[in-house]
């Protein structure tokens, strides 16, 4: 049984580097078997941009758990098995491989992950999904009629997971899309080749 952890991040700043917000569904079987979402004290400043985008205000913000606090308390064991996929990944891989690194945690140096954009967009994609004009999350969404309230992690984590569980029921191969990240560094690394 493969297991995804699908996940979604906001931001508090243009420096991506810090969470405001995240949410996680893990997906067992092609269907979301637990959700998770919080906002997140990112101790740094808000943009206005990204206040406006997201309707996290800082003060709301302060009054949560900070990153390390979550981490300990549930996203690492929520985090460590599976296959990490979101929307647009590299952004999200990114942001997350930033956290860890600002706060000094230490975790696996690889993580494997998949992009339901990216699936959406390949040759299986656009025959499984022929009319949609692009593959943003609210675009593919509005087409399966999936409920999404865009950027706001936790709904943005269960759409994708949905999404992803579409894809599994219709016999996408997840597996070829499936990409490591080299969390120190901060970027995609070639796959071994398979055989």
């Amino acid at each position: 049984m493969e297991r995804y952890v699908v996940f979604d991040t906001e931001t508090p700043n243009a420096a991506n580097d810090r969470m405001s917000a995240i949410g996680v569904a893990v997906v067992e079987n092609a269907e979301i078997v637990e959700t998770f979402s919080t906002l997140v004290n990112p101790e740094v400043r808000f943009h206005a941009f990204n206040i406006q985008l997201t309707g996290i205000l800082p003060e709301q913000a302060a009054l949560a758990p900070t990153f390390p606090e979550l981490w300990e308390a549930k996203l690492a064991w929520l985090m460590e098995n599976g296959v990490l996929v979101a929307h647009n990944a590299p952004f999200d891989m990114s942001v997350l491989s930033k956290c860890l690194r600002a706060y000094g945690i230490q975790w696996k140096p690889i993580a494997e992950y998949a992009c339901t954009c990216q699936m959406g967009r390949s040759p299986w994609g656009r025959r499984c999904l022929p009319q949609v004009p692009n593959h943003r999350l609210d675009t593919l969404c509005a087409s399966l009629h999936i409920p999404l309230d865009h950027h706001r992690a936790g709904s943005d984590s269960e759409a994708c997971a949905a999404l992803l569980c579409h894809y599994l029921k219709n016999d996408l191969p997840v597996e070829e899309y499936i990409r490591r990240y080299d969390l120190l560094a901060g970027c995609t690394i070639p796959s071994p080749r398979r055989r």
